[in-house]
């Protein structure tokens, strides 16, 4: 048995995604009525869109839209983090959510990236590490944690 986690996403992020979902199904229903997917250039394309349907797919079903998490500057995904790099003493400000669901100008980090998962928990001021995958380690000082909603309403 799969162990299935909901993830978070903006409201717009959610939209986004249903619309890339109905452009991706209409261009397999075109396809096949032209039988273009019997080139093998097109075969190969057919492959990869059918895997963003399925990855688009995994995330709307276990997707929790746009519920804030609690304003209590704890970072979790919904979050949007401004971190400290110790080493460099460069600021970046990142949602932590789902890679692939956002666009825009926000970065967006994964709890199953190195750094999500090194400061997911965190609160500000506190330091975290985390490997890369070159295996430097890397000191990190979580700074501000603030839910989208309340990022987003101040930018």
């Amino acid at each position: 048995m799969t162990d299935v986690q909901s993830v978070w996403i903006s409201p717009q992020a959610y939209e986004r995604l249903q619309q890339e979902l109905a452009t991706l199904r209409e261009r397999q229903i075109s396809a096949r009525a032209d039988r273009f997917d019997t080139e093998e250039h097109a075969t190969v394309d057919q492959r990869e869109q059918q895997a963003r349907i399925r990855q688009i797919q995994d995330i709307l079903v276990n997707a929790v839209v746009g519920e804030d998490p609690p304003d209590d500057g704890i970072a979790e995904p919904g979050m949007v983090l401004t971190i400290r790099y110790d080493e460099s003493g460069d600021v970046e400000t990142f949602l932590l959510g789902v890679r692939g669901a956002e666009h825009g100008d926000l970065e967006v980090y994964s709890v199953q990236s190195p750094l999500g998962a090194a400061i997911v928990g965190a609160r500000p001021g506190e330091r975290r590490s985390y490997t890369l995958p070159n295996g430097r380690s890397v000191s990190v000082t979580l700074l501000d944690a603030l839910p989208y909603g309340v990022f987003s309403s101040r930018v």
